[in-house]
């Protein structure tokens, strides 16, 4: 169903702590003319936990706007399933075409619990589902247990795999063959999730990024590993940027200096400053002078 590079945007903000739907406007298209293949909003790069039900629909409508026929899903990543499902509902009624779930923010579900919260929201939205294992950002591990278990329902299209181990992409496919779209989650794992199975990439610092981002997959895709992989060693410093408590700083830190934007957060988050953002701004600025000629892709 889903394949290629999604996306995880950030959410613009105005001053006065507003969503600024036209830079939305402007970074989103960035994406799509580079090539990008859908776009996920609202996940924890886009702030979602610290967006209200209005705000989120808000957003989605304005990716939809800019997407250009290309799928555009919302993430679920609410404390309880109650609400989780509530947001699902509402998605499906603003058009989205996917949900990107997430078992639980805040409580550690056993596997019992995550299956369970999992078929909740799917028959909510129903709607096709991209579920997201991270066990490492919020302790619920999905595992190739738990995708099999699920199986049987339609819904379930795709794993965003974000356990941060290499070895888990390899089990899920030897597990399931291509049942679920197998996306990577952790960027600087990409051309390693890639060369083992992964079909799609839901990325970080391709919202800085994009032509680059895009390359890298486009290049693997046709059997250029070699040509992907020398873009890629040139990317790692700033992936690394993505595998961080301050992934949202870092990143819209990033886009100030790759794309022109602004790195406004929501509190209680606040943009980096002192020591740590010229730490970011090396990285950032060190790849831009050393950025790789993209041709032929």
């Amino acid at each position: 169903m889903w394949s290629g590079v999604f996306p995880a945007v950030t959410t613009k903000f105005t001053e006065a702590d507003d969503l600024d739907h036209g830079e939305m406007e402007r970074c989103f298209a960035l994406q799509m003319e580079a090539g990008c293949d859908g776009i996920i909003v609202c996940g924890s790069l886009g702030e979602g936990p610290m967006l209200s039900a209005d705000e989120k629909r808000a957003v989605l409508k304005t990716a939809q706007s800019v997407a250009g026929g290309r799928p555009v899903l919302m993430t679920i990543n609410e404390a309880g399933t109650r609400e989780a499902c509530a947001r699902a509902r509402e998605a499906a009624r603003a058009g989205a075409d996917g949900l990107m779930v997430v078992p639980s923010m805040v409580y550690h579900a056993n596997a019992q619990e995550t299956v369970a919260a999992l078929r909740a929201v799917a028959e909510a939205g129903d709607l096709p589902v991209m579920i997201y294992s991270n066990r490492v950002a919020y302790r619920v591990d999905v595992t190739p247990d738990i995708m099999e278990e699920l199986a049987a329902d339609w819904r379930f299209a795709a794993i965003k795999e974000s356990s941060d181990d290499i070895r888990r992409s390899t089990e899920i496919v030897n597990r399931l063959g291509d049942r679920y779209d197998l996306f990577t989650g952790v960027d600087n794992l990409a051309f390693e999730a890639l060369s083992v199975g992964a079909v799609g990439w839901v990325a970080g610092l391709v919202t800085a990024f994009p032509r680059e981002t895009v390359a890298i997959y486009q290049l693997m895709k046709q059997g250029r590993s070699a040509e992907a992989l020398a873009i890629y060693r040139w990317f790692r410093p700033l992936l690394d940027l993505d595998v961080s408590s301050y992934l949202v700083q870092n990143i819209k830190l990033a886009e100030v200096l790759a794309i022109g934007t602004n790195d406004r957060v929501r509190m209680p988050r606040q943009p980096l400053a002192g020591e740590r953002r010229a730490a970011v701004e090396t990285v950032v600025r060190a790849a831009l002078d050393q950025r790789p000629a993209l041709t032929g892709y």
